[in-house]
């Protein structure tokens, strides 16, 4: 039997012979995904019980992802979680973990514990850089060997991450004496975020995403836009510390646009290149098949945050992606705006309102109308009649940098610039006033409401916020 590591360096280690590019065709080949027999596990624990809070059986294997290349497999670690007595019916999975966290058994924590105790089951993968499987430098080959060649299957982003969530689930269904078939649900933030938001497009099995600080959507600065990037460059720079930052303009996460070019590729290979993941990758060209299939989505972009970096953008044109953003946060703001939620629980709710018949579900997006009457802004929220909302909290910022700029990630929401807004019971919409600056160009604004899901041992306390708008003064 392999070693885990002996497995993980295999994954690393490169081809000397040249590879072709082959970008154009399909990131995933999905009847080789679905192959339960080119799965090759290697079994570290076999089934055995785990007490605790709530008794579980569990088991450790690794398995094959998928080949690179002749001799070279992506193999990865997966943990099993069952209910004690019974087989799980689908399952909550997650790739945001570390080696020595699957190496030990789980402890359930509480919202696991009911899922649990509700006959759904966990699976543990994952889903990180491979420097944190030890070995910096293979890594880093392995990324030369995509730029070198543009080819998605040498690209952890494009394939890698979603291939091991994919395969996670092809590994669990294959143990047919402790799972049977249900929904799926997969969750996580940055690159934990993107993975499941790729491979839901593609795994009809999964059905549902949580995603937060995250791609989204295919704004001209991920899509390589000429005109849009030379925009880009004429902005000045406030803040040289994140200038030249490594994910703002990244396609799909960080920035290989010079690197690739460095390596013999020109702006028109980049263009090619995104026209062909961008249908594979982005959740907003892929509403229509997502909503057929009823799959349940929500993200957290964050609104400064560097992944998630065309807030603005997306959010005029696919309002009907649920969001919730919390002002101020994003990767490297952990705080968050003062007055802002301080307590939400959307995550266990999601989970509970897929999975759970008798959980109601949260808020569905709102509309947002603005409308300017001298020097005063007037908002309007509107809801669904369906849709009852219990708070409604405005906030909103004069001349913020443009989408993917480092003004954009560092000029902040003022504490000043916020106000519950006003019901209109009759008509189920939430209004308030805004107070033009003389001087503004633009405002950007966005609302926060409040709904409490309740299930059978508490109430949770669940947000949805209006599409983001940035509007000409």
């Amino acid at each position: 039997m392999r070693t885990l590591k002996s497995n993980l360096l295999c994954f690393l280690m490169l081809s000397l012979i040249p590879i072709s590019s082959n970008a154009t065709e399909a990131i995933f080949n999905m009847d080789e995904i679905l192959n339960e027999k080119t799965l090759k596990p290697e079994i570290i624990k076999d089934w055995h019980s785990v007490k605790g809070r709530i008794q579980t059986r569990q088991k450790q294997i690794t398995i094959c992802v998928g080949s690179l290349w002749e001799g070279a497999e992506l193999r990865i670690p997966v943990r099993f979680v069952v209910p004690a007595n019974s087989k799980a019916k689908g399952f909550w999975l997650t790739g945001g973990h570390q080696l020595k966290h699957l190496e030990n058994s789980v402890r359930p924590n509480p919202i696991e514990q009911e899922l649990l105790s509700r006959g759904i089951g966990l699976v543990y993968t994952i889903v990180q850089v491979p420097k944190s499987y030890g070995d910096e430098k293979l890594g880093n080959q392995m990324n030369a060997q995509f730029l070198k060649t543009l080819n998605t299957r040498y690209s952890i982003q494009y394939w890698g991450w979603p291939a091991i969530l994919m395969r996670s689930i092809t590994a669990a269904y294959s143990e047919k004496e402790h799972f049977e078939p249900g929904k799926i649900a997969i969750s996580g933030g940055s690159k934990n975020g993107a993975s499941p938001s790729v491979a839901v497009i593609h795994d009809k099995r999964i059905t549902a995403v949580f995603a937060t600080v995250s791609p989204i959507w295919e704004s001209p600065l991920r899509m390589c836009d000429t005109e849009a990037w030379e925009k880009w460059k004429q902005v000045p720079v406030r803040n040289q510390k994140h200038s030249d930052h490594r994910f703002l303009g990244g396609t799909y996460g960080p920035i290989y646009n010079r690197d690739a070019m460095n390596a013999g590729h020109n702006w028109k290979d980049l263009q090619n290149l995104a026209n062909e993941v961008a249908p594979q990758v982005f959740i907003s060209q892929n509403l229509g098949q997502l909503k057929e299939r009823g799959v349940d989505l929500l993200f957290h972009p964050g609104t400064h945050d560097f992944v998630a970096f065309d807030l603005q953008w997306g959010s005029s044109r696919y309002p009907q992606i649920p969001i919730y953003l919390k002002a101020n946060t994003g990767h490297g703001f952990k705080k968050g705006h003062p007055k802002a939620e301080k307590r939400q629980q959307n995550l266990p709710a999601f989970l509970y309102a897929h999975f759970l018949d008798e959980v109601e579900k949260p808020l569905k997006s709102p509309k947002i109308e603005c409308k300017k009457e001298g020097n005063k802004l007037l908002v309007s929220v509107i809801f669904a009649p369906d849709q009852k909302a219990e708070t409604g909290q405005l906030f909103w910022m004069f001349d913020r940098g443009p989408d993917g700029t480092s003004q954009y990630i560092t000029d902040l929401f003022p504490v000043e610039n916020e106000t519950f807004m006003n019901f209109d019971t009759d008509a189920n919409i939430w209004r308030a006033i805004i107070p033009l600056a003389p001087e503004a160009k633009h405002i950007d604004l966005f609302s926060t409401h409040r709904k409490t899901v309740s299930t059978k041992k508490e109430d949770l306390a669940t947000y949805l916020s209006s599409p983001y708008r940035r509007l000409a003064l």
